[in-house]
């Protein structure tokens, strides 16, 4: 399991790395690039069992992967625990569906993860750990989060075994693509949403109210 180390830079003396997915990719990058003391995220895929995946092979649902992004961000200002927090405000946690179900001409099994009418293990909800602390933070963030839900959390919680970036094209994919239709119709009004969160919590850029 990998450790977590921080990562310096020229412009950081100290960053710190966290792995979330909470459906398509494009929505949780573009939300928490608006959180105060994130410095950069990375849309990807981590979670499965193939080397070096394609967006292609993560679409067909059997790579095992999960769409997540990878957050760099500074622990002076924000920390893990409250990076984990947000994360149960970016997305419905506890969406899997409750019994067999064909959609889209695809047999959907009991528990199969869905985010809005993206369905399939690739957009479940996930958090990926890099050390024994991550997962300390994130499971107990997970347990006191329960009770703002009625159905479980589903939310996976496991160690990180390798992030994969995933193409150019889908990296800041909100705002290189404002007038995309997914965008304007799902990505939008998520961010927007979790705008006014971030800012009734104070946790929002100054750049970004």
């Amino acid at each position: 399991m990998a450790s977590l180390a921080p990562i310096s830079s020229a412009a950081d003396a100290k960053t710190e790395t966290a792995i979330i997915g909470g459906g398509c990719f494009w929505c949780v990058e573009a939300q928490y690039l608006l959180v105060k003391g994130v410095k950069k995220v990375v849309s990807g895929y981590a979670g499965g069992k193939t080397e070096n995946p394609t967006y292609e092979d993560i679409c067909t649902g059997d790579t095992g992967h999960a769409e997540v992004i990878q957050l760099e961000f500074d622990p002076a200002i924000i920390t893990y625990k409250e990076i984990i927090d947000l994360f149960w405000d970016t997305h419905d946690p506890t969406s899997v569906t409750k019994e067999d179900m064909v959609k889209h001409g695809k047999l959907l099994p009991k528990g199969t993860a869905y985010q809005g009418n993206d369905y399939g293990t690739q957009y479940r909800s996930a958090i990926f750990y890099l050390s024994e602390a991550q997962k300390q933070i994130a499971e107990a963030s997970k347990a006191a989060a329960q009770k703002n839900w009625k159905d479980p959390i589903a939310t996976e919680i496991a160690p990180l075994k390798k992030f994969y970036p995933a193409e150019d094209y889908h990296q800041n994919f909100k705002a290189l693509n404002p007038n995309q239709g997914y965008v304007r119709a799902v990505v939008d009004p998520k961010t927007e949403k979790f705008k006014h969160t971030l800012e009734d919590k104070g946790k929002i850029k100054p750049e970004a109210k």
